[in-house]
Formats: structure tokens, C-alpha cells, sequence
């Protein structure tokens, strides 16, 4: 669909959900928006994996190095790792290993407790984090085709979806408690 901006006198071509998938009825508008959701995530995922595959990384492994430059003068445990990857089906421990031998990140295993491993990123991995920073910057300008006030909308309402998701688990998983004690009585 194609629209004119009136400031600069371009016509604009907005595409639709509709147009992307060949879809043109859904059963109804929430079932639009969830898939509207799955096929932008997609939409950014690739365009993710074509820019990390640039530097022969996952996002999943740009993701860790992320997390432990901000753990920075320190390191993080392979458990803090992965309580903050964005991608909660991700091995961390496997992706950590695969950044050693990259020579982005050391493990040390803690003299206290065996099987706490402190991960820390290294000079290298922190350069190709600097090398990737301006690229990685430009997926900012996919949102800013909306207003910063649409943007803040757009962030408020992602957030109501998930805390209303994980309310409801909430819910659900404490019910199973309630029937397993009752159960066990």
C-alpha cells in the first residue's frame, strides 16, 4: 500500500501482514496481531543472522558476550548467563564454549564450589563487539518509522502481552501446586 508524505511529497509503501504472508482473512484481529508479532520477529531474526553471520557468530553467542560486557570489570556464572539470554532455549554452557575457542571469552572454574564456572569476555571479544556496534546500531532504525511517542506506546504494549502471559502461568502453575498438596493429603 502506497501513501504520500505530505512533508516530503514521497510516496511511502507501507507493507502489510496481509501482503507478506498471502493472507487476506484471520479469524480475528488478535489472531492477526499474534501472528503480525511472529512474522516481524522473523523478519528481524534474519536480518540479525545475516549481519552475525558477517562475523561468524550466532545471535545467541553476540548475545552472551553482550551480557558479559556489561558484567565488566567482572565475570558471570554460566546460571546468570543464562537467566538473562533473551533466547531462554539456548544452551548457554555450549555457547560459551564455543566463544573460548573463539578466544572471546575464558571460563574459570571457582576454587569454592566445582561446578560454578565464572565466564569473563576477553580483549577479543570485546573488539568484535566494537567492530559490529555500528551495524548492530542500524536495527534501531527499524522502529523509526514510528514516532518516539508510537515507540514508547509500542514498548508499553509488549510489555502488558508479556506480563499478562506470565500472569497467567502464574496462575496455571500455582493451581498445579494447589492440585499436587491437595493431592498428597
Amino acid at each position: 500500500m502506497a501513501i504520500l508524505d505530505p512533508e516530503t511529497k514521497i510516496a511511502i509503501f507501507i507493507m502489510s501482514l496481509e501482503h507478506d504472508i498471502g493472507q487476506k482473512d484471520f479469524r480475528s484481529e488478535y489472531h492477526k496481531a499474534v501472528l503480525n508479532i511472529l512474522h516481524t520477529h522473523y523478519y528481524l531474526v534474519d536480518r540479525m543472522n545475516d549481519l552475525f553471520k558477517k562475523y561468524d557468530i550466532t545471535r545467541q553467542q553476540y548475545n552472551v558476550l553482550r551480557i558479559l560486557r556489561g558484567q565488566l570489570p567482572g565475570s558471570a556464572s554460566v546460571n546468570l548467563i543464562r537467566d538473562r539470554m533473551l533466547d531462554k532455549m539456548s544452551d548457554a554452557s555450549r555457547i560459551v564454549e564455543r566463544l573460548r575457542i573463539k578466544d572471546y571469552v575464558t571460563r574459570d572454574y571457582s576454587e569454592n564450589d566445582k561446578r560454578r564456572v565464572d565466564v569473563k569476555i576477553t580483549d577479543k571479544g570485546l573488539e568484535l563487539l566494537t567492530m559490529m556496534q555500528t551495524e548492530v546500531d542500524g536495527f534501531d532504525d527499524f522502529v523509526r518509522a514510528l514516532s518516539e511517542e508510537e515507540t514508547k506506546q509500542l514498548n508499553a504494549l509488549l510489555d502488558k502481552l508479556r506480563s499478562s502471559g506470565s500472569r497467567k502461568s502464574t496462575d496455571a502453575s500455582s493451581e498445579a501446586d494447589k492440585i499436587t498438596t491437595l493431592a498428597s493429603l
